[in-house]
């Protein structure tokens, strides 16, 4: 048998069930990037069902603190590049070679 790589919804209920923590809970303590409190279980069972992503870097980093998950594995799995990366991706050679040695040792 082999393992897969997990979704990111995968991942986020796996570590709150670890944690032995509902989604009712995990989505109070998750906060909005807006200021405008937390998220709701709704959204969370959206996330965690992979029919919806979080929508900004914030929220990621509210999953992976509230879960004590790397934000990087996180990132990862919603295939996206933190936005502070991004903006300091100016050298298209630079950018691939650090690419390619995260593939490469990924692939490992």
């Amino acid at each position: 048998m082999t393992s897969q790589t997990p979704t990111l919804g995968q991942a986020i209920i796996a570590a709150r069930k670890a944690k032995r923590i509902s989604q009712k809970h995990l989505a109070a303590v998750v906060q909005k990037d807006d200021g405008g409190g937390s998220i709701s279980p709704q959204y969370l069972n959206d996330i965690e069902h992979d029919r919806r992503s979080p929508t900004s870097d914030q929220l990621i980093r509210e999953f992976a603190k509230a879960l004590d998950v790397d934000e990087n594995y996180l990132f990862v799995l919603a295939g996206k590049i933190p936005d502070e990366v991004r903006r300091e991706a100016r050298d298209p050679a630079a950018v691939a070679q650090a690419f390619s040695v995260f593939r490469r040792n990924l692939l490992k």
